[in-house]
């Protein structure tokens, strides 16, 4: 089970298609000025705005994708912003569909489904292209980019897909000293994988590095400011962006948003919190169905008898059809986890949890595979991967050692007494990164910039509200939209009322009142 700080919208949309890549030549616009940052987000250097022309200054060459309406092509970006022009450059996917019209082009509007790991171009292929309102679609070409050490473009790689197969199944509640001892190694060879496969990248796959990179798509589209939708993590890089590029802001909606000053630890407790919000909502749910295998009785009990079967899955894990994949606790844990993200799965996991009771495991590893975006032929897609190589690089670890997981233990089992433990022991993942941390934890004001619309969901499993309302009071042009529900993230998932005030926002620039709630459907 490693979920540490995997920020995104559910895996659902992200499911993501082969894409034929076209390349780059020379023209465009969109020529770099100096940043003007109110509050640099990492120690790393700003680039040289001449040095960085020639990379402004490309022009895309767009081709079809071989998914009818899109169309796909290939930027290059410096390897090492700090040393631009050396030759030493990644590839950046991009895809678009173009503005179906009626009514005048506004430009491009880019999106981003979080992670950091999730793939841009699959988001928008499978949702966001197609699935966005059909006012904004018709006026705003929809464009995406997989984010550097993301699937198509230089990816992150650390292990092979049966090595992953292991990876996933590690005990992560250890119970005595060898499990302890079984946890650190399992980190430190995921790590050591990442860094015999990606040496070359692992240093260069920051969040303030990936939001350089959207100022150059930014200008190789064409367009003096950028207007963006970012979900989940996706509002981390957006607000990144705004504070490095506080003049180049447009329109910027952050859904689902993070807190940028918080540390990992903090990050890592207060998500452990929300997924144990989300589990007392689908557990007031659960006990009014029928057919609800964890029984009656208030969410204590549900989460009670919740715990009781991963302890039993530890022990003896469940059949699952596959030989070498039983389900134990870990991976368990990490398909009830998946469901949590979306109260539309809540029926698909009471139906995994009933069958995983009565001796096949098989749907519930099913919901931590597209966790995990494991293809049935063993394959991963690079997602923990990126994921891990972003987060690690851009703070410090949650911990430095086994002993501080130890210390922290308590903490963590109050914000969940059924997910506390797994999460607090995951949270150790980046203390053997082969990599130091080039960010730290610090608001991200992004003074200057126009009126940014920052959405919180009241019962978000993955970015907990707070972390919402913190953004948008550290944003100086912070503006907090308020979704009273269940579930990650709020723009394009039936609320008219949260579609309605992003909608005039992106089409007409204005932004909701600060502070203008909409109420979901209501829950026990």
């Amino acid at each position: 089970m490693d979920t540490r700080s995997l920020l995104r919208t559910t895996g659902t949309v992200i499911a993501a298609a082969g894409l034929l890549l076209s390349g780059c030549t020379s023209g465009g616009s969109g020529e770099p000025r100096a940043a003007a940052s109110s509050a640099t987000p990492s120690a790393q250097p700003s680039p040289d705005p001449a040095a960085l022309r020639p990379y402004y200054a490309q022009k895309l060459s767009w081709r079809d994708c071989g998914v009818p309406g899109f169309q796909c092509s290939t930027m290059k970006a410096p390897l090492d912003y700090a040393n631009p022009g050396s030759g030493q450059d990644v590839d950046i996917a991009v895809a678009r569909r173009q503005a179906t019209g009626p009514g005048k082009r506004l430009g491009s509007l880019v999106v981003n489904p979080g992670g950091p790991g999730g793939s841009g171009i699959g988001y928008l292929q499978a949702y966001a292209g197609i699935g966005y309102p059909a006012p904004v679609r018709a006026r705003y070409d929809m464009v995406s980019f997989d984010p550097r050490g993301v699937d198509r473009s230089s990816p992150v790689e650390c292990l092979t897909g049966p090595a992953m197969d292991k990876y996933t199944q590690v005990d992560q509640t250890p119970d005595d000293a060898a499990e302890e001892a079984r946890l650190v190694t399992a980190f430190k060879e995921f790590a050591a994988g990442c860094q015999e496969r990606s040496q070359r990248v692992l240093s260069h796959v920051s969040t303030v590095e990936a939001a350089r990179d959207l100022d150059l798509l930014r200008g190789v589209l064409g367009d003096k400011k950028l207007t963006y939708v970012g979900a989940s993590y996706g509002t981390f890089l957006g607000a990144t962006y705004a504070d490095l590029f506080p003049d180049r802001v447009g329109r910027l909606v952050l859904d689902g948003a993070m807190d940028p000053s918080r540390s990992a630890l903090d990050l890592n407790r207060d998500q452990t919190a929300g997924f144990e919000t989300a589990l007392t909502s689908f557990a007031k749910d659960c006990a009014k169905q029928s057919d609800c295998p964890l029984g009656k009785g208030g969410p204590e009990a549900v989460g009670a008898r919740l715990k009781e079967f991963f302890r039993k899955a530890d022990a003896q894990p469940v059949p699952t059809g596959e030989r070498d994949r039983p389900l134990g606790e870990a991976l368990a844990t990490t398909g009830v986890i998946a469901a949590l993200y979306d109260e539309s799965a809540w029926p698909q996991l009471r139906e995994a949890l009933t069958a995983a009771m009565n001796g096949d495991g098989a749907p519930l590893l099913a919901l931590a595979d597209s966790y995990y975006e494991r293809e049935p032929d063993g394959k991963y897609a690079n997602l923990m991967y990126a994921n891990a190589a972003v987060n690690c690089l851009d703070q410090p670890p949650a911990f430095d050692g086994p002993e501080a997981v130890r210390t922290a233990l308590p903490s963590f089992e109050k914000a969940s007494p059924v997910f506390g433990a797994g999460l607090a022991w995951a949270s150790l993942n980046c203390t053997y990164w082969p990599v130091k941390a080039t960010g730290t934890a610090k608001p991200l004001p992004a003074k200057g910039a126009p009126p940014i619309v920052v959405v919180g969901t009241t019962r978000d499993p993955a970015t907990p509200y707070k972390w919402a309302q913190a953004l948008a009071g550290q944003l100086e042009s912070g503006t907090l939209l308020t979704y009273e529900g269940d579930g990650h993230t709020a723009y394009g998932r039936g609320s008219d009322c949260i579609d309605t005030a992003i909608n005039r926002y992106l089409l007409e620039g204005k932004a909701p009142e600060n502070g203008k709630k909409c109420r979901g459907a209501s829950k026990p």
